[in-house]
């Protein structure tokens, strides 16, 4: 199972869960200190919330989710040999998970393609900074620990 996440800046967690519950007629999978996020089974989106960081209403970041770290080495494997810049992150810990992933740099934003672990009881670790696209121009070896960003 794959499925795009979309990552929003909000003002106003409670209003916008309240709000993205009804739209689409499901609750939050996750809702911890100035976060939340929504599997959505249809359309298949994995909808994240962050208050507090960036403009309310802004994008934050763009990603697609998918079931194994299999499925990310094979996407960074893809995109590398189309000559892509990627940043590999492995056991990284953000948005309250545990994650395996890859930021592949496009045109005018990072994607990020990322499989949950575990749970985490932080967004990120206290020195990281989390849902920050990578900068970073050259690609990264696949299995190469990169700096920690995340979400």
């Amino acid at each position: 199972m794959s499925r795009v996440q979309l990552a929003l800046n909000v003002g106003d967690l409670d209003a916008s869960i309240e709000f993205y519950t009804k739209l689409f007629n499901t609750p939050p999978a996750k809702v911890r200190e100035n976060y939340a996020n929504f599997a959505i089974a249809e359309p298949p989106l994995k909808l994240v919330l962050i208050a507090g960081q960036g403009e309310p209403g802004s994008l934050n970041h763009v990603g697609v989710e998918v079931s194994t770290t299999d499925e990310v080495v094979a996407a960074t494997q893809r995109m590398q040999a189309e000559g892509a810049a990627c940043e590999v992150q492995e056991s990284t810990t953000c948005c309250f998970a545990v994650q395996d992933k890859v930021w592949v740099s496009g045109p005018e934003i990072a994607w990020e393609i990322y499989t949950v672990l575990a749970d985490a009881p932080v967004m990120h670790p206290v020195e990281d900074e989390c849902c920050v696209t990578p900068s970073a121009t050259e690609p990264v070896a696949v299995g190469a620990k990169a700096s920690p960003r995340c979400c």
